[in-house]
């Protein structure tokens, strides 16, 4: 069997403004240290950016891209009904990245990056019925803000754009049961750290609950409220400014190549 290999795109890096290359450089860096920490469905999953001065426009990687092969000069930029826009040229925007992506940044102007994944461990908390357990300190970094979205099938028909923005309900964080996450934020370092956390968080709960029933510990809720509120207090660690750097050197190291 003959097998096609992606096609090297040349770079458009004269073709869009300086803070769009920026925020593709990021958004490449992001997809990268992403597949390296085990965001691996083959091409299936998003990460969008909202363009910087082009609020109605958005970037996202090809459908048919693995995360580990995203560059700064393949990511598509399309409107939020799912045209193509210059210096992008092919097919409409459609499916998850249609009706996820567009859908919550077209909706809600305080989101610039959104994040969606499958991993295991997050699958497979997104199937118990409780839900993200405080059973470690990563998970407190969720307690009291992770929103749940029930599955009703496929996100694929524009009905249930709606339905997902109630459910996220303002927040940033959520499982969407039997499915995975849904990670929002201001930027690619926001959403790359905190998706982070959530995977760690799920793995632990994943490995706890190995344990079987009574043999695990959560703390009480009052611990929960207060290591919390340290995260709250840590200010723009959140957003995370204390990770990217070390991130974007991951990904040099990884393969420069991202940032053609």
């Amino acid at each position: 069997m003959a097998l096609k290999p992606v096609e090297k795109t040349s770079s458009i890096r004269n073709q869009v403004s300086a803070e769009e290359w920026e925020a593709r450089v990021a958004l490449a860096a992001g997809h990268r240290v992403l597949a390296h920490y085990g965001v691996n469905d083959m091409t299936y999953n998003h990460f969008s950016l909202r363009v910087p001065g082009e609020p109605g426009h958005f970037l996202v990687k090809p459908t048919d891209w693995m995360f580990s092969e995203v560059t700064a000069s393949s990511l598509h930029k399309f409107d939020f009904d799912g045209n193509p826009v210059a210096p992008h040229e092919g097919k409409n925007c459609i499916g998850g990245a249609l009706i996820i992506h567009a859908g919550l940044l077209k909706a809600r102007d305080d989101l610039n990056a959104v994040l969606h994944t499958h991993t295991p461990n997050v699958m497979g908390v997104s199937a118990h019925k409780f839900g993200l357990l405080p059973i470690s300190q990563h998970a407190m970094r969720f307690y009291g803000e992770l929103k749940y979205h029930d599955f009703k099938g496929f996100e694929f028909d524009h009905d249930m754009t709606p339905r997902l923005l109630k459910d996220l309900d303002g927040g940033f964080y959520a499982l969407l049961r039997n499915h995975g996450a849904l990670i929002c934020g201001e930027s690619v370092p926001e959403c790359v750290t905190n998706h982070h956390w959530l995977e760690m968080a799920c793995q632990a709960q994943v490995a706890a609950l190995s344990a079987g029933e009574g043999n695990y510990l959560i703390p009480d809720e009052a611990d929960c409220e207060y290591a919390h509120q340290q995260f709250m207090d840590a200010g723009s660690f959140l957003k995370g400014t204390k990770d990217w750097a070390a991130c974007m050197r991951l990904a040099d190291r990884l393969d420069p190549s991202y940032r053609e």
